[in-house]
């Protein structure tokens, strides 16, 4: 990671006589002065939040923008708003760039309040955090060639050299922490400006005669997937609203690359499959998913024998019956409140995927085939 934000946000807590927050453009937190105050107002829901969360609310957000801090190019003063959960005035310090807002400078409003003379020596630093912002948002747009190229380099010693080169373009932020993220299907054409995320790589990727965007973000925490999940957020509003995002798990450096995109392409498959997973689906809790999706993609290839029947339109009733039965781990009194009918109704038509498919629903292979069966068709 070029730079050290907690450095730079140190320095304005100690020019301003106040603990400081770092958030970017989209109101993540980036780095937070430590707070060593006897005066429990001084942390306010608001800060609270944000600290432990790492992000802000749309409210909160929507009700700070609505002081004109994504136009200013200056201080900006905040009043407290108790019902709003701003118990303490602020501060706001644009962090700004070539004249584009990339991130907010948050303090609590002391008294005696600041000079000019300390803001302005304030507002320089928050320039070079802009700066540092700049340069990772340029890297990311940069690094697309290099990334692309590893995610279609196959094994051995293309993806070996591919890798080497797009380590070599990072440089030592190689070696940091960073996740994969998949938004899938992808237009065919490149995201504007706005919807790039900061510090991100992007490259296209064909699967299976699908267009697919991939992103390489990097991560502060192993925990903590909140840049990920405002890119793939960000770049989804792009897409369309059809489209799904994954994430991969964190890893540090680029050897795994490979296998970061393949759990970001399944994830983000599995999305579109299940609507519980939500529109940005985490690797991590696919459960199932993970083993039928490392199964390639094949558009034409036919179910198996056995469920193809079932899979037709005249017995999807029967077919979400069967996939409940199943989830259900073959409990009656389960499947039948799940689907809110009657047992003897669901006793018939358990009969009846007997009858459609010839698999036995008693038997432990033939119910494992009839899960996975339906499962992969949703994929």
């Amino acid at each position: 990671m070029k730079g050290d934000y907690q450095e730079l946000v140190d320095e304005i807590s100690a020019l301003l006589g106040a603990p400081a927050t770092l958030e970017n453009r989209d109101f993540v937190l980036v780095a937070f002065g430590a707070h060593d105050s006897d005066d429990d107002t001084a942390m306010d829901p608001v800060r609270t939040r944000s600290i432990l969360t790492r992000r802000s609310t749309p409210a909160v957000r929507a009700w700070f923008e609505g002081f004109g801090i994504a136009r200013a190019t200056g201080p900006v003063r905040i009043p407290a708003a108790p019902e709003a959960g701003v118990f303490r005035d602020r501060i706001c310090l644009p962090v700004r760039h070539r004249g584009v807002v990339l991130g907010y400078v948050w303090l609590l409003d002391a008294d005696p309040r600041p000079t000019s003379d300390q803001l302005t020596a304030a507002m320089d630093v928050a320039a070079r955090i802009g700066g540092l912002l700049s340069d990772e948002a340029r890297a990311g747009a940069d690094l697309s060639r290099e990334f692309g190229a590893v995610l279609a380099a196959g094994r051995g010693w293309q993806r070996d050299m591919a890798v080497a080169a797009l380590h070599e373009a990072l440089g030592p932020d190689a070696d940091g922490l960073h996740t994969v993220v998949c938004v899938t299907p992808w237009p065919d054409e490149a995201p504007s400006a706005r919807t790039v995320p900061s510090s991100a790589a992007l490259a296209t990727v064909a699967v299976a005669g699908t267009l697919s965007l991939a992103a390489l973000v990097r991560l502060r925490s192993p925990d903590t997937l909140d840049p990920a999940t405002t890119a793939a957020d960000r770049l989804r509003s792009t897409a369309g609203t059809t489209a799904t995002g994954g994430i991969a798990v964190a890893r540090r450096g680029l050897a795994e690359l490979a296998d970061s995109w393949h759990e970001a392409l399944s994830a983000a498959r599995a999305a579109s499959a299940e609507s519980r997973f939500g529109p940005v689906a985490d690797w991590r809790a696919i459960g199932p998913y993970r083993l039928l999706a490392s199964l390639p993609p094949a558009p034409d290839a036919a179910p198996d024998h056995t469920v193809r029947t079932l899979l037709t339109p005249p017995h999807t009733e029967l077919a979400r019956t069967a996939e409940v039965f199943l989830d259900c781990a073959g409990q009656a009194s389960r499947t039948a409140a799940e689907l809110g009918i009657h047992r003897q109704t669901l006793y018939y038509r358990l009969a009846r995927v007997q009858e459609l498919t010839g698999l036995d629903l008693n038997d432990g292979e033939d119910r494992l085939l009839l899960h996975m069966s339906l499962k992969a068709a949703r994929l």
